[in-house]
């Protein structure tokens, strides 16, 4: 009689021990599938995911963020390297053969409306739950990148493709994540 108490507070043991292993498994499978694995997934399904990556891996926020977060953070990368294209933009202005201050005038006009009208309503749209806006806010960014670079067609080779190609870029993964919240 005793044994087989024994045998049955042993088999309630185990069994109460697997339901705790189990218990606590599936407890940390959400945690590990937060950040990365939500910056992960996002990433593959947009046309750069390296850039992607790296851009999101980079800023904390991303780590706890949802898919919201995930497209404002990319959107601010988008503000950031328009920034510094405008400043390069700046720099070089003075001193240059009327076709390229033209051009640079062009550009220094495109990047204006990045920074003052795609950028921010593609902010204000996410913030407001709206991505359609916030689409096309980064799709004018893109546009703009590119009429830039356009704008060197007649004064040679721009100093500036890198960084037009860069908030390309930028703004086309933006726009690949955007999607996600339509």
């Amino acid at each position: 009689m005793k044994n087989k108490m024994r045998i049955r507070h042993v088999v309630r043991l185990v069994v109460l021990a697997a339901l705790v292993v189990l218990f606590e498994s599936s407890a940390a499978a959400p945690a590990a599938n937060d950040g990365a694995g939500l910056i992960g997934t996002t990433c593959k399904n947009t046309p750069n995911y390296k850039l992607c990556f790296n851009t999101l891996s980079s800023d904390p926020k991303a780590s706890k963020g949802d898919l919201t977060t995930l497209a404002l953070i990319m959107v601010d990368a988008v503000k950031s390297k328009a920034n510094q294209t405008a400043a390069v933009i700046s720099g070089l202005q003075p001193g240059r053969s009327k076709p390229a201050a033209a051009a640079l005038k062009e550009c220094d006009f495109q990047y204006k409306v990045i920074l003052t009208t795609s950028v921010p309503e593609a902010v204000e749209a996410l913030t407001k739950g709206d991505p359609k806006f916030a689409e096309d806010g980064v799709v004018g960014s893109a546009s703009c990148a590119a009429a830039c670079e356009s704008a060197f067609t007649s004064a040679g080779k721009s100093p500036l493709t890198d960084l037009n190609k860069a908030v390309q870029d930028l703004s086309d993964v933006a726009r690949a994540i955007i999607r996600n919240l339509l």
